[in-house]
């Protein structure tokens, strides 16, 4: 029989579309139950919205103050607790929380991990890339042990919501957690555009945009369709935005509907990013770029005569 447990990830009592994908990525292991784990220091709201998931099969929660922010040190004993005897199967979000938490909880449960899970060849088989995408190796996990793993969320498709609510049931967790370690702040980008690694359309500079003051180019062109903005490492090096904008093997992998590429050469770091992405678009003075490799519309021009002609007409 296998039970599989999924790690919700949650902020400010929204549940991120990444554990909906998470559960069908599970789905696909045809389990007799998928339950997800709340952990929070108020799980009411992300449990309540948790359980409209359609697959899952029971909410869990545990309510502690550790809790409050997504702290590996907390989290990790509490999941590997949970989760130990009692689950075949625990997987994360393979996004900045899941690559947090789901070491430890591995470690905490003295099995190997599986990272960037993008197909299921079995119970205990999966498939990953490797080398910044340029390869996929299909991996396996002993049968008697537990699999944790993390899920490549652009790969696969959010779930739905279901018609009948998958009930909740709360977890008393008496488990010692960290005291050498302690939330100091959380710095994030605020705004009206989309989150960069949900968002259906993505517009994003390169080295090619020249400054920061000309990446507003980008972000006026993003807001004509209502869509995320990204960048590639070297517009990140270079100072034209911060980090949290980098698209690409050392940023956060996406797969939008569309994805603009401008000024973007197309370092293979950065493909690696994108190779999901729906429809791609690139603009680039050079011809050559590796870009139009891989491109489905390309633009041979000047992106700074290009972008306003296209804003225009949108």
């Amino acid at each position: 029989m296998s039970k599989i447990l999924i790690v919700a990830e949650h902020l400010n009592g929204q549940l991120n579309a990444a554990t909906a994908r998470c559960v069908t990525c599970a789905r696909e292991l045809s389990p007799d139950a998928i339950d997800v784990l709340v952990l929070s220091d108020t799980p009411d709201t992300v449990a309540a919205q948790a359980a409209k998931l359609d697959g899952v099969s029971k909410v869990l929660t545990g309510t502690r103050a550790e809790n409050a922010h997504p702290l590996a040190a907390m989290l990790a004993p509490q999941i590997a607790a949970v989760a130990k005897g009692a689950y075949t199967h625990l997987l994360f979000p393979s996004t900045t929380f899941g690559k947090d938490v789901a070491p430890r909880s591995a470690a905490l449960l003295a099995v190997g991990q599986v990272s960037d899970i993008m197909a299921v060849n079995g119970a205990h088989a999966f498939r990953r890339p490797i080398y910044a995408g340029n390869a996929i190796v299909d991996v396996e996990v002993p049968d008697d042990s537990i699999v944790v793993g993390t899920v490549r969320t652009a790969s696969w498709p959010a779930v739905g919501e279901s018609s009948n609510a998958a009930p909740i049931e709360a977890l008393n967790l008496d488990v010692a957690v960290a005291a050498h370690t302690r939330f100091v702040e959380l710095q994030q980008a605020s705004g009206d555009r989309p989150d960069l690694q949900s968002a259906q359309r993505v517009v994003s500079g390169g080295r090619g945009v020249g400054s920061k003051e000309n990446f507003e180019i980008i972000y006026k062109l993003a807001d004509k369709l209502h869509a995320a903005v990204g960048a590639s490492r070297a517009a990140v090096d270079a100072g034209y935005v911060p980090n949290d904008l980098q698209v690409g093997q050392t940023g956060k992998i996406i797969a939008p509907e569309l994805y603009l590429a401008i000024g973007i050469s197309g370092a293979i770091q950065h493909l690696t990013g994108i190779k999901d992405a729906g429809t791609i678009v690139a603009i680039n003075k050079d011809p050559d770029a590796p870009i139009f490799e891989i491109a489905d519309y390309g633009l041979v021009g000047d992106l700074f005569k290009i972008v306003p002609e296209l804003e225009q007409v949108l």
